[in-house]
């Protein structure tokens, strides 16, 4: 097997020895397959390994580059896949027990995608149970178990990308795809200690990959470092092509002064520190105030609308009983009691909303704040009985005078991009996020690719 130093290379440097053939495709897919048969099973991260479609497909990569066919950076680099991205032939099992048997005869765009690319194809990365579209009251909620952390396996990767975060962290594959409606992508790659990217809405195409809410779910790459997740969103993407760029002009930052109700002990200190070596490089930094609104209890109610939609055969069916979370059981009845004439409203409260969000990015490039209010938390036991839920891990939200980053960006269709900045005093990561204006994804790979140039958090892995 290739040594540790290989295997957590970021995506550029991986594809650059790829193409000069120093690097073969066939002994880096071996290699990480070896590595996640030793270590899937510690952390849950894994569905299904496809280990024979990965050596057809590493096999071709190395022939093809042999004989001077180059198809790109992705051309041989192994990724996973969250396992509601569909694979023809293979399951796709939503993470939820009545789903465990299900294929699919189809693949989904993004795979049709990074097929064309020459990528390699690991395997399905676990995930929480129907991405949590009818809820979760903790970490246990998946078809596999609980994702563990690699930084520390009692405690949660967060969700619902748990799977994609701990298997890039852990070094099972350099990069992974995500999907985020609200955090989903955020907080796992906070959490792990990686870097995770939820691309504008409509950036990304999610036709083949399972709906939650069809106006917020996006799919996003998840990676070493900001610089992968731009090389791959170029792939994936319509319309979009990023490549590393000095800055023309500064950066301007707009520091959050209302982002969460409380932050762990240090981070905010963290973020400071973040700041202000950006700041010292040339960036604009000042504070910023999110904008008045109910942007959460819209997020929430439109979620809560289109997942009643998505999952209304499975609802009507009775299959939410074999859910594995209590919530998710009985969350899909009391939705569909929710009429058009609530989704209409809204959606008309959603559009001034989006107004307001984007008038603040007149003054900023970005808004800096947390990738998470807490560092990873523990696993709490499941369940006791049907319908008992535990009590979820703390992950602090907003209350009157504070608004959450995930519901304002997520409902108005904002990119993010989370990077490590930190470690509290139990060696768990701590995430700075950039947000920027729909559409404006390349600012948040900019600013995130400039920190970690003058910072060498990102080269930290856990020790497993």
């Amino acid at each position: 097997m290739l040594t540790d130093d290989i295997l957590y290379l970021p995506v550029r440097e991986l594809g650059s020895r790829i193409r000069k053939r120093t690097l073969s495709p066939v002994a880096l897919a071996e290699s990480y397959l070896e590595r996640s048969r030793q270590l899937g099973a510690r952390f849950n991260a894994w569905a299904n390994l496809t280990p024979e479609l990965a050596m057809e497909q590493a096999r071709a990569a190395e022939k093809e580059i042999a004989a001077g066919h180059y198809r790109g950076p992705l051309h041989g680099v192994p990724y996973a896949l969250k396992d509601l991205v569909a694979v023809k032939g293979y399951p796709t099992t939503w993470g939820a027990p009545p789903f465990q048997d299900r294929q699919f005869d189809y693949n989904a765009a993004i795979v049709d995608k990074l097929n064309a690319a020459g990528a390699v194809l690991i395997g399905k990365a676990a995930m929480i149970e129907l991405a949590g579209g009818l809820g979760y009251s903790n970490g246990q909620a998946s078809l596999t178990g609980p994702a563990r952390n690699p930084w520390n396996p009692e405690c949660w990767t967060c969700g619902s990308s748990s799977g994609s975060g701990a298997v890039v962290s852990a070094g099972m594959v350099p990069w992974a795809i995500g999907s985020d409606t609200r955090g989903s992508i955020i907080c796992p790659a906070t959490w792990c200690g990686i870097s995770g990217m939820r691309p504008s809405l409509g950036r990304v195409s999610t036709n083949g990959a399972m709906a939650i809410a069809w106006s917020m779910d996006k799919l996003g790459p998840m990676a070493r470092t900001a610089d992968c997740c731009g090389l791959v969103l170029s792939v994936i993407a319509q319309d979009f092509h990023y490549s590393p760029a000095a800055q023309v002009k500064p950066l301007r930052i707009g520091k959050a002064t209302n982002a969460w109700t409380r932050l762990a002990p240090g981070l905010e200190s963290a973020i400071d520190a973040a700041l202000k070596a950006m700041e010292k490089s040339g960036a604009r930094v000042s504070d910023a105030a999110l904008p008045d609104g109910p942007f959460e209890d819209a997020a929430e109610l439109t979620i809560l609308m289109e997942a009643a939609s998505a999952f209304q055969d499975m609802v009507h069916s009775g299959s939410c009983a074999n859910l594995v979370d209590p919530l998710g059981q009985v969350n899909g009845y009391p939705s569909e009691e929710l009429t058009a004439t609530d989704y209409l409203q809204v959606q008309r409260v959603r559009a001034i909303l989006q107004k307001r969000i984007d008038k603040l990015f007149d003054q900023f490039d970005v808004i800096a704040t947390a990738g998470s209010a807490t560092a990873a938390q523990r696993l709490v036991p499941p369940p006791r009985a049907q319908n008992q839920a535990a009590a979820p891990p703390e992950r602090p939200t907003a209350d009157n005078s504070q608004r959450a980053p995930d519901g304002i960006s997520s409902l108005c269709g904002l990119p993010a991009l989370s990077v490590l900045c930190g470690f509290n005093s139990e060696n768990l990561p701590y995430g700075i996020q950039f947000i920027a204006r729909a559409g404006n994804d390349h600012a948040v790979i900019d600013a995130a690719h400039k920190f970690q140039t003058l910072t060498e958090w990102h080269k930290r892995r856990p020790k497993i």
